[in-house]
């Protein structure tokens, strides 16, 4: 398999997700769970290849690069993110001033963990990430022998 996989444990968790996921494609919001699910939320990805490198691109919009953590433990890629509620935040900055109510709040962004497993061809050593504008970048480049070659023949 020469792909960036999402790695997933065979877990109940997951089966509930899988199974949120697929009422989410037909429904929008799951009509199993309430909308106030942060632990679900897990941010979108988008995996490119060139012929020297993998690309994965992850939607951070509300993260702080600094609570970001990438790790590489051999062929598995882990990307996860502990924020605090900002609902938890405004609390405790308000002390005894004057409290406020939400009246509508859509805006959350949460902790998360994801991890995905690595092809064979890729260079654990060679991640490197850059986050901007709420993106999240990471280059995998492929190790050096797995890349195409072109051989030239020499003609006497």
């Amino acid at each position: 398999m020469r792909a960036i996989t999402l790695h997933r444990p065979n877990t109940i968790q997951n089966a509930l997700s899988d199974l949120d996921r697929y009422f989410e494609s037909f429904f929008g919001d799951s009509v199993f769970v309430p909308a106030t699910r942060e632990y679900a939320r897990v941010p979108a990805v988008d995996v490119r290849e060139t012929e020297k490198t993998y690309m994965l691109d992850m939607e951070l919009p509300g993260h702080d690069e600094k609570g970001i953590e990438i790790h590489v433990d051999g062929g598995r890629l882990s990307i996860s993110s502990k924020q605090e509620d900002a609902n938890k935040k405004e609390e405790a900055k308000a002390g005894t001033q004057d409290r406020e109510t939400w009246l509508i709040r859509e805006r959350r962004s949460a902790s998360f963990s994801r991890s995905f497993k690595l092809p064979e061809d890729a260079d654990p050593d060679g991640v490197s990430a850059e986050f901007k504008n709420g993106i999240l970048s990471l280059e995998i480049k492929k190790r050096a022998e797995a890349q195409k070659r072109s051989i030239r023949i020499n003609v006497k």
